[in-house]
């Protein structure tokens, strides 16, 4: 497999970016990932950071194919989770860092994915979402539950509410562990943090990614898009696509 990769990542109206992300590629392998520091906790930045040097560590020190990628991802979590409990230990628990993180890789033409929180991964083909990750939220399960719609998602009070995160408590957090999907030539992968999907609709990132235009250009103008659209309550944007070719 041959794979497109792009990133970007906007502080929107925020004082400090507090996203982080990665793309890695090593041969026929690819792994993105994406972390979003909780800025209500301390040192969101610190936490989202250490995430991401906890599983880029862990997938440069084990070889490639990977003989069990989905064990590969929740023990990176799990590792990067017991890392920020640690350095949060002496904090009072409302205190302790915190962050939410998606992360997606790519071998054989099966993508894996795992995330914790609202940090996202979506799955398109053919100019559509053919899937996407399900938020550790309250508004999430109200959208599935058929009780708001995605657009009223959007302007719900517990929108910023996530019920699972990597640090704080030391128990390990609910995980979702997809199950293997195939991928195939011109599907995209798309991790992101709450920042950028928040105010977007599905058909929006859809539109964008299958626009015609290159990968990189077309996450800019899509995480600009979200952030004017959230004014001045706009949050760190950030995404991470891998496009197979």
């Amino acid at each position: 497999m041959q794979f497109e990769l792009a990133e970007i990542s906007l502080i929107g109206a925020r004082e400090e970016n507090q996203d982080r992300m990665a793309t890695v590629v090593d041969g026929d392998v690819a792994l993105v990932a994406v972390f979003d520091g909780m800025g209500g906790h301390s040192d969101g930045a610190r936490a989202a950071e250490l995430a991401k040097q906890v599983v880029l560590s862990r997938f440069n020190a084990v070889s490639h194919p990977l003989l069990d990628p989905l064990a590969f991802l929740h023990i990176s979590l799990g590792a990067a989770h017991s890392e920020m409990v640690g350095i949060g230990a002496q904090l009072p628990l409302e205190h302790r860092p915190r962050a939410t993180g998606a992360l997606c890789l790519v071998q054989d033409s099966t993508a894996w994915c795992v995330h914790v929180g609202d940090s996202r991964i979506y799955h398109l083909r053919d100019g559509e979402v053919l899937s996407r990750t399900r938020d550790h939220s309250h508004v999430e399960l109200l959208v599935q539950e058929g009780l708001i719609s995605a657009q009223q998602a959007q302007s719900h009070p517990m929108r910023n509410f996530v019920e699972s995160c990597l640090g704080g408590d030391a128990m390990l957090p609910e995980m979702l562990v997809g199950r293997c999907v195939r991928v195939k030539s011109g599907d995209t992968l798309l991790v992101c943090s709450d920042g950028f999907w928040s105010n977007l609709l599905d058909e929006d990132v859809a539109a964008s990614i299958y626009s015609g235009v290159a990968l990189q250009p077309a996450l800019r103008a899509l995480s600009e898009f979200a952030v004017r659209r959230a004014g001045p309550a706009a949050d760190n944007a950030t995404v991470a696509a891998l496009r197979i070719s």
